[in-house]
């Protein structure tokens, strides 16, 4: 559901240029819209949205509409959401927006609590809900609003069509999935005795659509004894320049070990799942 598509100084005045709702096409620029009686508040979203190489990603969202009492929001031209920008807002700024408009539920006479999501797709191009990779980390949360009063939606009278649009509402992490591995040299071993604990830390590269091994990174290596049910770290182990992880430590004991790694603000935190070493 993209309402704003682009919003452009003209002679000094903002002037909607565009909008995409269902059923409607790019409009003309007759006239400028007038600022809808309406703001946006209470925003609730996922602290962070793991997205991979190829399939879609939704992220719910809420928010508290605050609106004058000539705005009727249960019209059916009336259309609200939210949406995600990287970077300044504005006209340029990347956004990510959901399939359909949020559904808006009345709190009072002059509130309602309106729900949507936005939705990713990381095999699309940048430029049509995909991503790029520099992209990775922060976002901010924008709503809008846009009131088409009766109008011809496919070529309006801009002068009698409301719009309104707010950003820094909130914030999120839009993250590069990542996987870990962990494999050992040998799963049963004497007391006493060293294996090799080799593993693999790869995240998504959204524009080749593949994973790649994530290099430099520091991951840790735990180990939890037989019986029990928390992991210690015993060392941290640097990937090198393929995302590769390899050591060698020492068995004393029956038990489990994994790679566990914390993230980064564009690269969400993994741990693998633990391999059983026999002490014997």
């Amino acid at each position: 559901m993209r309402i704003r598509a682009t919003v452009a100084a003209v002679s000094g005045a903002l002037v909607l240029t565009a909008l995409a709702v269902p059923a409607a096409q790019a409009v003309t620029d007759s006239g400028a819209p007038y600022t809808l009686n309406a703001s946006f508040s209470t925003v609730s979203i996922a602290k962070a949205v793991k997205v991979g190489t190829t399939n879609e990603v939704s992220v719910s969202y809420s928010y508290t509409l605050t609106h004058g009492s000539d705005v009727n929001i249960h019209a059916s031209d009336f259309y609200t959401d939210a949406f995600l920008y990287h970077g300044t807002y504005s006209d340029t700024a990347p956004e990510l927006y959901g399939d359909n408009p949020a559904t808006c539920t009345d709190v009072t006479s002059t509130t309602a609590t309106c729900k949507g999501s936005v939705n990713i797709y990381p095999a699309n191009s940048s430029t049509d809900g995909g991503l790029l990779n520099a992209w990775a980390g922060s976002w901010s949360v924008a709503a809008e609003t846009v009131a088409f009063n009766g109008q011809n939606q496919q070529n309006p009278d801009m002068s009698k069509v409301g719009y309104k649009d707010q950003s820094g509402l909130g914030t999120t992490l839009v993250q590069r999935n990542s996987t870990l591995t962990t494999t050992v040299s040998s799963t049963s071993v004497y007391k006493g005795k060293t294996v090799t604990v080799s593993g693999k830390l790869s995240r998504a590269n959204w524009e080749d659509h593949q994973y790649h091994g994530y290099t430099g990174q520091p991951v840790k290596l735990q180990f939890r004894k037989a019986g029990t049910t928390t992991y210690t770290t015993v060392k941290t182990v640097n990937t090198d320049s393929y995302g590769n992880l390899k050591t060698t430590v020492t068995v004393n004991s029956s038990g489990y070990w994994r790679y566990s790694f914390a993230g980064t603000s564009t690269t969400p935190a993994v741990s693998a799942t633990g391999v059983y070493v026999g002490a014997k």
